[in-house]
C-alpha cells in the first residue's frame, strides 16, 4: 500500500468533510407532480405556412425539403421570421440561449408571437441559465408561454456547488437544438442561440451549419421534441426560477427594447428585413430540395439512465442510417474527441481505401483548449492510417475567399457538426464526434440522402478548406506533425501549432495524457 503524508491526509478529511456538508445541505428539485403533458399542435393544415406548403409537401409524399444556412445572418433572420409567421405554434428547444442582444431579440420574437395567441413551448437546457432566472421568470408568465428547464439545477446559485454534491446527473446535458413553427417548418443544426453563433458582437465567432425542413422531417422533430419536454428530466420553470416580481413583465418588455436599440443589433435586425427565405416560402417561390431523410436523437432516458444501455442512443442508429462509407466520408467537427474505438474504425476505414478528411478547429482557434488535447494525441494515428487533417485557422474570416459557398459563414472557430459519405449523404445536427456526445449529452440531427448538399461539403473540402485551415501533415521523420498554411504567396511550413505560445501548448501536452477523454 502506498504510504501518504499527513498533509494528504488531512486535505482528504477536509475533503470530505465538505462534500458530506454540502450533500447534507443540498437542495433537492422539485416534485414533477402537477405537470401537465402537452404534444405538438398537428392541425395546422390552415395556418399560413401550412397552407403554402400544401401542395409541395402533397407532391413529395414521405420526403423532406431541406434548405442549408450557410450564412450566419439568414440563419438568425429565419428563426425570427418562422417566429412572426406562425399561427398557431413555436416549439424550440436549445442547448444555449445567451442573454445577449441576440437572445432577446429572438426572445422578443417569441414574445411577440405569444401576444398574437400564438402557444409557444420553450425548452432550455438548465446549464447555461445563470442569471436568466428574472428573464425566464417573466417570460413563462405569459399566458401563451411555457417555459421547461431540462435536467435543472435545484440551487439557483452556486451552481458549482451542484456539482460537487450531484456530479454525474449534472455532468449529463441536453444538447439538442431546433425551432419550430405550426408543426410545418422546422430548423435544426449546430447553432445556439447568441452573438457568436449568428456572426456578429462576439470575440468569437462561430462558423456554423443549420438547415431548414419541410415535410416528413418536420413531425419527426415535432415527436422528438414532445418525448423531451415530457420527459422525467424537463421541469416546469416556474418551479425553480418563481414568479415575477410586482413590476410583472415591464423589465423584460425594457430589455426587448434595449435589444433593439443596441447599435450591434442593427445588422441583425436588418437581415430580418432583407433575408428572403421566409417571404419566399408564403410566397412559394422557394423550392426545397426534396430527398428522404431521416431524423435521428437519443432518447431522453439517457440523462437519467447509467446502466450503460445503448438501445436508447444516437450514435448506432446514425451509424446505421449513414450507412458504410466505400469511397469518401468529409467529417466537420469542431470538439473532435474519437478515444480509442473511434480513432480505430476511423483508421480503419482510410486503409480499406476510402478517401477519409477531417476538419476541426486548430488549438489557436479552439474555445477549450481541453478538448484539444483528447483530440491530438489521435493526430499521429490517423495520419499514419491515412486521413487527412485539417485545422480551422483563427483567421479564416479575413481568408474567406469573397465568392466562396462551401463554409460561407467561416469565421475565428468552428462550431459546425456535419459530416458527409459518399458524395451522396449528408448529417446535419448538433453531435460533434466525442465521447460526450456519444456517451453523455443527449443529441439530435438530419440524415439527409442528398448528392447535392454532400457534394458542396466535398467541393468545400476540395477548394476552400485548404485555404482557410492548416493541414496538418506528418514530418520528414514520420515521429513529428507539421502544419501546412496556404497564403497568395506560397506554402509555409510550421513545425509547432501555428498561432500559439510555448505554455499553451504545454497545458496541451499535460492534458493529453490524463484519462479524461469521456469527460471532454
Amino acid at each position: 500500500m502506498l504510504r501518504m503524508g499527513r498533509t494528504t491526509i488531512l486535505r482528504l478529511v477536509a475533503f470530505s468533510v465538505l462534500t458530506s456538508l454540502l450533500a447534507g445541505c443540498a437542495t433537492t428539485l422539485p416534485s414533477l407532480e402537477g405537470r401537465v403533458a402537452t404534444t405538438a399542435l398537428t392541425d395546422t393544415a390552415g395556418t399560413r405556412l401550412g397552407r403554402v406548403l400544401a401542395d409541395d409537401v402533397a407532391a413529395h409524399p414521405g420526403n423532406t425539403g431541406v434548405h442549408p444556412l450557410v450564412k450566419p445572418r439568414d440563419a438568425f433572420a429565419t428563426r425570427v421570421l418562422l417566429a412572426a409567421a406562425a399561427d398557431r405554434s413555436l416549439d424550440v428547444q436549445y442547448y444555449i440561449w445567451h442573454g445577449d442582444p441576440v437572445g432577446y431579440l429572438v426572445l422578443g420574437a417569441l414574445w411577440q408571437a405569444a401576444e398574437r395567441g400564438v402557444r409557444v413551448r420553450l425548452l432550455l437546457d438548465d446549464n447555461n441559465t445563470r442569471g436568466l432566472d428574472p428573464t425566464l421568470a417573466a417570460f413563462d408568465a405569459h399566458p401563451n408561454i411555457e417555459v421547461r428547464l431540462y435536467n435543472p439545477f435545484a440551487q439557483r446559485s452556486g451552481r458549482a456547488f451542484g456539482y460537487l454534491t450531484d456530479f454525474q446527473r449534472l455532468n449529463r446535458r441536453m444538447h439538442n437544438k431546433s425551432f419550430t413553427a405550426d408543426n410545418k417548418v422546422t430548423v435544426v443544426g449546430g447553432r445556439n442561440i447568441g452573438g457568436e453563433y449568428f456572426g456578429v458582437g462576439s470575440d468569437m465567432v462561430f462558423a456554423d451549419l443549420d438547415v431548414a425542413a419541410v415535410g416528413a422531417a418536420v413531425d419527426e422533430v415535432s415527436k422528438q421534441f414532445d418525448l423531451y419536454w415530457n420527459s422525467p428530466s424537463a421541469y416546469p420553470a416556474a418551479s425553480l426560477v418563481g414568479t415575477p416580481g410586482p413590476e410583472g413583465a415591464e423589465p423584460l418588455k425594457a430589455r426587448f427594447a434595449a435589444a433593439r436599440a443596441d447599435p450591434e443589433s442593427a445588422a441583425y435586425l436588418e437581415a430580418v428585413r432583407t433575408t428572403p427565405l421566409v417571404r419566399d416560402i408564403l410566397e412559394r417561390k422557394l423550392s426545397f430540395e426534396w430527398a428522404t431523410s431521416r431524423l435521428v436523437f437519443d432518447d431522453p432516458s439517457k440523462t437519467l439512465d447509467t446502466s450503460g444501455r445503448t438501445d436508447h442512443l444516437l450514435f448506432p442508429a446514425l451509424v446505421q442510417a449513414i450507412g458504410k462509407p466505400e469511397e469518401t466520408i468529409d467529417l466537420v467537427s469542431p470538439y473532435f474527441v474519437p478515444g480509442d474505438e473511434g480513432t480505430a474504425a476511423l483508421v480503419s476505414l482510410a486503409r480499406s481505401g476510402v478517401k477519409l478528411r477531417i476538419l476541426t478547429n486548430s488549438l489557436a482557434a479552439s474555445d477549450v483548449a481541453a478538448v484539444h488535447a483528447g483530440y491530438a494525441k489521435r493526430r499521429l494515428d490517423l495520419l499514419r492510417g491515412g486521413a487527412q487533417l485539417f485545422e480551422l485557422k483563427p483567421t479564416a474570416t479575413q481568408e474567406l475567399p469573397a465568392d466562396s459557398s462551401g463554409f460561407g459563414s467561416s469565421s475565428s472557430g468552428l462550431h459546425a457538426k456535419t459530416f458527409g459519405v459518399d458524395r451522396a449523404r449528408i448529417f446535419v445536427g448538433s453531435f460533434n464526434f466525442d465521447l460526450r456526445s456519444a456517451l453523455l449529452n443527449t443529441e439530435m440531427g438530419l440524415v439527409i440522402d442528398s448528392p447535392s448538399l454532400a457534394q458542396q461539403m466535398a467541393d468545400g473540402f476540395d477548394r476552400t478548406v485548404p485555404l482557410l485551415a492548416y493541414e496538418v501533415v506528418l514530418g520528414p521523420d514520420g515521429k513529428s506533425l507539421q502544419w501546412i498554411e496556404r497564403t497568395p504567396t506560397g506554402e509555409k511550413r510550421h513545425d509547432t501549432e501555428p498561432g500559439t505560445g510555448f505554455f499553451k501548448r504545454l497545458g496541451v501536452g499535460v492534458l493529453s495524457v490524463l484519462p479524461i477523454d469521456w469527460l471532454l
